[in-house]
């Protein structure tokens, strides 16, 4: 599945959220940090979720 993920340059980096999962939020130094971030953060909430429906 894929996730929209909004990117926003901060003081001293990127955070990025996920549109569809709120809770997924997350930030890193780079772009690419904070892109590899933002996936991992979407896999945790994805867990929990799954996790809840059990």
């Amino acid at each position: 599945m894929k996730y929209t993920a909004i990117l926003e340059k901060e003081e001293g980096g990127y955070s990025v959220q996920c549109l569809e999962l709120p809770g997924a939020i997350s930030q890193g130094e780079t772009q690419e940090d904070a892109l590899a971030n933002i996936k991992e953060a979407i896999g945790l909430v994805l867990e929990v979720i799954n996790e809840e429906t059990r």
